[in-house]
């Protein structure tokens, strides 16, 4: 392997380092730093406002004005919060919500979809944790809740956050829908019939009767509004925020703060068809308008200091309603796990681009495929960590033609070695002449000095598919694999720090280096194998790149240590896989297996001494 070969490997290694840098320097400390913000805004946060309304992409028929925006707009808590979240739900009479999925509940004060936990999903692998809450009402801690309604250009009296509901049954379940009605004196009847599937899709179909003596017209609306912004997993490759597919604007990601740093912290955006709301990395709440009908949409931020408020709303075209006639609309609310079954499953009742609600990323084309072909090995085998395993062989069997090709370049570069180092000391210091003639030598022997690295920088996209993977989909949340692993999805939980638990304290907790110490069996592993692998050749003659390559090692392993263990157990299977590989393709070759000499050699300390 020469100069330009290890030039290559650097440069691939230090592309993957690149991930590993960003959790270790920023995207921990940035969690850290979250965590704490979230233990302030339970303590600050305040009720939050109704949602802002503006008027649609108006027609050129002449209607009666839009709501004005001072009537429904988010805005940061103004009052210190002191309920827990029991007594928030307490304040309000309420539906029960019991489906396969949902634990929750729907408050008749306001009509708000603001109580929903889900069955399937516990914090912990303990399945006697609590379960995931995601949903919580206005006036208690970490307020997150859905809604939907009318809004009038004039001064009708509509049902707002304290409008007292009655309602037609007492618990909302996957076979029974609820139907809530308000009468608001004034001739206008108004119901709202809500459905749930025995998923996470709730659908809401809001009608009005008119009584009345003269025309009204409505615009139908519906928000996902939050209070703070919540503690976010952390990695650099996933989106948590804003996110959304307006008409034909493609997905809209976009963070908290860069929806603060828009003109009147507001993104509008218009089209027919498609949702928007916010996504965490396994949950989202997500308000789906109907499909064949256009809306506006806004991403928006109020309030200052470290509580703010964020909404994502829509706003239909004006509904006018005759007198003694009625009018409807029928949207949906999704509020659950990213299933990714399931999300394709609503894709194809019509909601467009609903799979894009997990971030797939630039990779879509082969993350998605890998996470299929996982999945598929995980319902033959039974376990997620052995369909990394059987991935890994798939992969090396796929690159197994370039492989054979790569290591016979290898084999020939070994066997040009005392060519090259005759050159070495013809030509002295003279790095042109010598470049030169080693192009020159390299041509006449017919070896593609990079031929080495192919199949290695081929695989780095396979890589972070897989990476991607472990990282988005809740298939992988809380998978279990052997042994010690009981989440895949989350780093070993062993440490050498604390020898392996026997001291009971966390090192990955120490203030400062902490988030250094992540070193637990696997990854010791990881390292180990990668360092077998690179004693298979000799070792660099330049110094610079001989303290490199044997420090890479060490640097891989503590950079990988926090990530994934799945992807941690990707990387040692394939290393040994290619130490196997190489030993096998070079001796077929007749090329001398360095791998012993070289451990021998790392080990003669009495020689290193003299």
């Amino acid at each position: 392997m020469n100069e330009y070969t290890k030039n290559v490997i650097i440069a691939a290694g230090l592309s993957m380092l690149f991930i590993g840098a960003w959790d270790y320097f920023y995207a921990f400390p940035k969690l850290e730093q979250e965590r704490q913000t979230q233990a302030e805004q339970i303590k600050k946060t305040a009720q939050a406002q109704a949602p802002a309304a503006r008027k649609p992409a108006a027609p050129e028929t002449k209607q009666a004005q839009a709501p004005t925006a001072t009537q429904q707009q988010p805005a940061a808590a103004q009052k210190p919060v002191k309920k827990t979240r029991e007594a928030a739900l307490a304040e309000s009479p309420r539906i029960a919500i019991d489906t396969p999925s949902i634990a929750g509940s729907i408050a008749l004060v306001g009509g708000r979809i603001d109580d929903v936990s889900l069955k399937n999903y516990h914090e912990t692998v303990d399945p006697k944790s609590p379960i995931i809450v995601l949903l919580s009402p206005e006036n208690g801690p970490d307020p997150y809740y859905a809604e939907t309604g009318f809004l009038a250009a004039g001064d009708a009296a509509l049902p707002n956050a304290q409008t007292l509901w009655t309602a037609d049954r007492t618990t909302l379940s996957a076979a029974q829908p609820v139907t809530l009605s308000y009468d608001n004196g004034q001739g206008l009847v108004f119901k709202r019939k809500i459905a749930v599937d025995d998923r996470y899709m709730f659908t809401v179909a809001d009608s009005v009767e008119n009584h009345a003596d003269k025309p009204v017209t409505l615009y139908s609306y519906m928000r996902v509004a939050r209070v703070g912004i919540p503690a976010g997993a952390g990695y650099a490759a996933l989106h948590e925020g804003f996110i959304g597919v307006i008409g034909e604007s493609g997905v809209q990601e976009m963070k908290y703060e860069k929806v603060e740093k828009e003109p009147h912290a507001t993104k509008t955006l218009s089209g027919t068809g498609g949702w928007l709301g916010f996504t965490e990395k396994y949950w989202a709440a997500v308000a789906v308008p109907q499909q064949d009908k256009p809306f506006e949409a806004r991403f928006s931020a109020t309030g200052a200091g470290t509580v703010k408020a964020y909404q994502a709303d829509t706003v239909g075209a004006p509904l006018t309603i005759q007198p003694g006639a009625s009018g409807e609309t029928s949207q949906r609310i999704f509020a659950g796990a990213k299933v990714v079954d399931m999300l394709d499953a609503y894709q194809a009742q019509g909601i467009e681009h609903f799979d894009l609600l997990i971030d797939w990323g630039w990779f879509y084309f082969l993350t998605r495929p890998m996470f299929r072909l996982i999945d598929n090995l995980f319902h033959v085998l039974g376990n997620f960590g052995l369909a990394i395993l059987a991935v890994t062989v798939l992969v090396k069997i796929a690159f197994l033609p370039l492989a054979n090709k790569s290591y016979q370049a290898v084999a020939k570069m070994k066997e040009v070695q005392p060519k090259i180092q005759a050159l070495k000391e013809k030509y002295g210091d003279d790095k042109q002449t010598l470049s030169r003639e080693q192009m020159a030598l390299f041509k006449r022997e017919k070896i593609n000095p990079a031929g080495g690295c192919l199949p290695m920088l081929l695989q780095i996209p396979v890589f972070f598919s897989l990476y991607k993977v472990l990282v988005i989909t809740i298939e992988m949340r809380h998978a279990p694999f052997y042994g010690w692993i009981k989440d895949l999805s989350a780093p070993d939980p062993t440490n050498i720090f604390n020898l392996f638990g026997l001291i009971p304290f966390d090192p990955t907790q120490i203030p400062l280096f902490g988030s250094f110490l992540w070193l637990g069996v696997w990854p010791i592993i990881m390292g180990f194998t990668m360092w077998m692998q690179m004693k298979m050749n000799p070792e660099p003659t330049d110094e610079i790149q001989r303290i490199a390559f044997a420090w890479m090692p060490v640097i891989f392993t503590f950079s990988l240590g926090s990530f994934a263990s799945g992807l941690v157990i990707y990387w040692s299977w394939n290393n040994i896989l290619s130490v196997t590989q190489q030993w096998y393709i070079m001796r077929r070759a007749g090329v001398k297996f360095e791998l012993w000499d070289n451990l021998k050699k790392t080990f003669d300390f009495k020689k290193k001494a003299a």
